[in-house]
């Protein structure tokens, strides 16, 4: 009897072992961080659309069971004000080609997949995920419309625990979607561009 509950306990053990691992790099947490959004201009079509620099806030939902299983949802928001001018030279050789702003916003929501290490209370992390940029017009602007795209999203960044349910967030995130074409007097560039977002942020954790 004793060999069998010699394996009875080893595996026990295994199973008890895997399950304080687990608790131990599990986390469920929300958190709100601050951002810049600097986004590349693109061209195409006849059309030049240069975006300006903003600052928004972003939103999260997360749960890491382990540290290769880990997921969240986000929102966040930013302004997007768009600049579009046409890049063809003939019909502005005289008088040159004016330039037309758009007041915009953009909304996003997405989720993401995270890999993550938890040493001590330093907790490294990388994440990639998908979801629906909305670009929309401000106010009564004549001749715009909204412009929704997919985006692609990817980063990396670190959690830094200074009180048992509290913590820094410090991360980059970067954006892939086609650039928004929310002026109808101009042609959409159809090209792909780059947000990219440095943020810091708080989190408390459940």
């Amino acid at each position: 009897m004793q060999p069998h509950h010699s394996r009875l306990g080893l595996v026990l053990s295994f199973f008890l072992a895997g399950a304080v691992s687990t608790a131990a790099h599990a986390q469920t947490d929300i958190a709100v961080s601050l951002y810049g959004a600097f986004s590349g201009a693109t061209a195409g079509n006849g059309t030049k659309e240069s975006p300006s620099n903003a600052a928004g806030g972003l939103f999260e939902l997360r749960h890491i069971r382990n540290p290769l299983i880990g997921y969240e949802a986000t929102y966040s928001f930013n302004s997007a004000n768009q600049a579009y001018s046409s890049t063809n030279p003939l019909p502005c050789v005289s008088t040159g080609c004016p330039v037309v702003p758009v007041s915009a916003n953009a909304h996003e929501i997405t989720g993401d997949w995270l890999v993550s290490l938890h040493i001590a209370n330093i907790r490294p992390f990388a994440l990639a995920g998908a979801g629906l940029l909305l670009n929309q017009p401000t106010g009564g602007q004549n001749n715009t419309t909204s412009s929704d795209k997919p985006v692609f999203v990817y980063g990396a960044g670190l959690d830094w625990r200074f009180l048992p349910h509290i913590g820094l967030r410090l991360q980059y995130r970067g954006n892939v979607y086609k650039a928004p074409d929310v002026a109808t007097a101009f042609s959409s560039t159809g090209a792909f561009t780059h947000t990219a977002e440095p943020m810091l942020g708080a989190y408390f954790r459940f």
